[in-house]
């Protein structure tokens, strides 16, 4: 049986040798009264196996932006949030 395809939103960031990446919403969630969302790669027409990115949103009516968590400590006590409402 064929995958259904499914249609993600995206969004892009820049890694850390500067280049542009796409990344697949792949849910969304709250924590501590702020928004994120966790992001995949996208590889041609798959979303990577490789992990989730996580990201701060910030909504602007039916827009969204996405911030880099850059304090590791804030980073791991979010991503293990997420990964308990995963489990």
């Amino acid at each position: 049986m064929a995958e259904e395809f499914k249609e993600y939103a995206t969004f892009t960031v820049t890694d850390k040798d500067g280049q542009e990446v796409e990344l697949a919403v792949v849910d969304e969630f709250e924590f501590e009264h702020k928004n994120y969302v966790a992001g995949a790669k996208i590889e041609g027409d798959t979303i990577s196996q490789d992990g989730v990115y996580i990201y701060r949103v910030k909504v602007k009516e039916e827009d969204f932006t996405v911030e880099k968590i850059t304090n590791s400590v804030e980073y791991q006590k979010i991503a293990n949030a997420y990964m308990e409402m995963e489990a």
